[in-house]
């Protein structure tokens, strides 16, 4: 029930339900005779929805929890690492595409640099996660096909995939590897914070790899950079959902 209800309350507070909500609002409140109120109301709703979908905000929101941890771009040699964990993102399993068309954006981009530092690493086991609604359904089936797919041996690939979540993926991984273990972590760039935040406080001793960008992306500061669009949109939706996770687990533990 509990992540139900924080899945629905993530999913409210998105700028685009929230704002229609707001502009719903105002109208209604005209229609009863409050005009002033109504249409600030309205007007409101549509000039945050508008900043949220414009790059120079939506990027001011992202890129702090992006650069956050530094990419890892070399095999941390100090550290005792037991495992390079990939953490689940999407996937549509049942779509007749091939392995890689199957998987999502961000997951088809933390699988490669999961399998780019692994390779430095071969000796490692390559941990997968994400859960799914039947064996060969999950996430972690899928990065463990695709793995295989591109070289990796099958003994080497460890499918962890009940979690449904970045807390019980955390969890799976300290019960597979024990309290204290090194592992380096693979995720989306703006969600490693709260990615980190959860394997440490499943005892676990994480050192970020992250990948999978969006902010900052675009090439010069052309007509389309300062257009309000859809992608802005998406990129200001995960920075909020990612602040709200933060928010969460500071509610949880």
């Amino acid at each position: 029930m509990y992540s139900l209800i924080k899945s629905l309350t993530a999913l409210l507070l998105m700028p685009m339900p929230l704002m229609a909500v707001t502009f719903a609002t105002g109208w209604m409140i005209r229609r009863l005779g409050r005009y002033r109120l109504g249409d600030s109301l309205m007007i409101t709703a549509m000039l945050l929805l508008l900043l949220a979908a414009w790059a120079p905000v939506a990027d001011a929101l992202l890129e702090p929890m992006e650069s956050k941890y530094a990419a890892l771009t070399v095999w941390p040699q100090e550290r005792q690492i037991e495992a390079v964990v990939v953490l689940g993102g999407g996937w549509q399993p049942e779509r007749s595409w091939s392995i890689t068309g199957r998987l999502s954006e961000s997951s088809g981009i933390r699988l490669m640099e999961g399998l780019r530092l692994w390779h430095q690493r071969p000796d490692l086991p390559l941990l997968v996660s994400g859960g799914g609604p039947g064996p060969e359904m999950t996430m972690a089936h899928g990065y463990a096909e695709a793995a295989e797919a591109l070289g990796v041996p099958p003994e080497r690939i460890v499918e962890l995939a009940s979690p449904n979540d970045t807390a019980a993926e955390a969890k799976a991984v300290q019960a597979l590897l024990g309290g204290g273990a090194q592992v380096l972590l693979v995720t989306s760039a703006s969600h490693m914070p709260r990615a980190v935040r959860h394997f440490e406080v499943a005892g676990l001793v994480p050192v970020a790899a992250p990948t999978h960008y969006l902010a900052n992306r675009a090439e010069g500061f052309g007509l389309a950079y300062w257009v309000p669009s859809a992608p802005e949109l998406r990129k200001t939706e995960r920075a909020l959902y990612e602040a709200l996770g933060l928010l969460a687990i500071q509610w949880e533990h």
